[in-house]
């Protein structure tokens, strides 16, 4: 009853289209399950390779580039991350950012757009099916985007963001299992565009749900976000999420050396490229002094 409570005093009302959409989405989804064995094996590991490219798209992209400027990447990158980013369709990068830099300032108030503190459901979907809080709006007004407005990628996937979802997230998975080994064109849709598209929204909020509910906090135990390796694993990295709260500014958005997070292999392929610089890194030292200061023990 919490969460209806606050949505009442916040006067957050329902967005029913959110809530019809969202559930029409996930059956569909679900249907999309009982195609998997009438597909061609083909479809299914593009289905696989659309769904990297589209967490690539927020993880390296959206988060890690544009949100916290961890790193810079050249027009070539950018550009790539940027059609990534409306194969991911949640909102174009502006707004993602937007949002995403409320959430870190603000993290686990009402100002956070999903506020883990009002429970699971609200903090992985429930935020969407509601009017955002208005202090989420007023706070946010209070904050710098202009960096990104400055940013001609950003500029243009902003200003054609719904032909290129459309593009991007449904007609080229459609289109290319059906064009080049003739896949039915329905299991490529809700394979490779259905399916995979509501994966990977659960799996982005599994970092706002999960990860700052479940979990270990080695580096910072005052806050809510924790190291998740469930959400790493689905996230391709972003599960560490203690340590990114604690050092938001890492390009690695975890301790380098752990184990799996191919975000961070990825944008140091890039590096090795040419098409990425400055990456930007919390120091050992710094790292061992925050874990001795105001970490769990856990690590």
């Amino acid at each position: 009853a919490n969460g209806e409570v606050a949505a009442a005093g916040g006067g957050q009302a329902i967005v029913w289209r959110n809530v019809v959409l969202m559930g029409l989405l996930h059956l569909g989804a679900v249907y999309a399950l009982s195609l998997v064995p009438r597909a061609q094996l083909l479809t299914l590991l593009w289905a696989y390779f659309c769904f990297l490219m589209t967490a690539l798209g927020v993880t390296a992209g959206a988060h890690r580039l544009w949100s916290h400027r961890s790193y810079k990447a050249k027009l070539p990158l950018r550009i790539f991350l940027a059609a990534a980013n409306s194969m991911a369709f949640q909102n174009d990068i502006y707004e993602w950012s937007r949002d995403h830099r409320v959430h870190h300032k603000y993290s686990e108030t009402d100002a956070d757009p999903h506020n883990a503190r009002r429970g699971f459901f609200f903090s992985h979907i429930g935020w969407l099916f509601v009017r955002k809080h208005r202090d989420v709006i007023e706070k946010g007004r209070k904050l710098d985007f202009t960096d990104l407005l400055d940013d001609p990628v950003v500029r243009f996937q902003r200003k054609y963001y719904k032909s290129s979802v459309v593009l991007m997230c449904f007609v080229i998975p459609t289109f290319v299992p059906w064009y080049l080994w003739g896949e039915s064109l329905w299991n490529a849709y809700f394979l490779a565009s259905i399916l995979r598209y509501t994966i990977s929204l659960n799996v982005t909020w599994l970092v706002n749900s999960a990860a700052h509910m479940y979990g270990n906090r080695p580096y910072d135990k005052y806050i809510n976000p924790r190291q998740n390796t469930f959400v790493t694993l689905g996230a391709i990295g972003e599960g560490f999420h203690n340590y990114h709260h604690t050092f938001p500014f890492d390009y690695s958005a975890s301790e380098l050396g752990l184990k799996f997070n191919p975000t961070t292999w990825f944008i140091d392929f890039m590096f090795w490229l040419g098409l990425v610089t400055d990456r930007k890194q919390a120091p050992k030292e710094m790292i061992q002094a925050r874990k001795e200061r105001t970490g769990d023990g856990s690590a």
